[in-house]
């Protein structure tokens, strides 16, 4: 009644061999991004406020993301000239706060201690400048 289907299936596995990542490189790259956007944000906090502690940060940051990209500095954008109300530098800090502590839980799973500590520093620094929740 039903004629046997003929061709490959479009969700079958095609023949040529794929390049593949393993779950080290994986964890680069995702820890690499994560410090990327740490490193973007700590750069709009230099612009609005700046101190030799965030630029020490953003420093070691993007050495630790080139690290892990195989040498390639990350790209900076240019922070904005956004006024430096409360209110935004508050939400940068929490910002910066959780892509800390996404950091940190990448690199404590890829046993990467330096970029761990770094992760740990970032996140207690970025805490301390939050306000206190109402």
């Amino acid at each position: 009644m039903y004629e046997p289907i003929r061709t490959k299936s479009v969700h079958s596995v095609p023949d040529a061999e794929l390049p593949r990542r393993t779950r080290e490189e994986e964890l680069d790259i995702r820890l690499a991004g994560h410090l990327t956007a740490l490193l973007t944000v700590t750069d709009e906090l230099r612009a609005l406020t700046p101190s030799a502690e965030l630029d020490d940060a953003a420093h070691r940051l993007a050495a630790h993301a080139a690290r892990l990209s195989g040498g390639v500095r990350p790209l900076r954008a240019a922070p904005t000239s956004a006024p430096s109300e409360q209110a935004h530098l508050a939400s940068l800090h929490q910002r910066a706060h959780m892509l800390a502590d996404y950091a940190l839980a990448l690199a404590t799973t890829r046993d990467d201690t330096e970029a761990a500590e770094l992760a740990a520093e970032r996140a207690r620094s970025h805490a301390a400048r939050q306000p206190a929740a109402a």
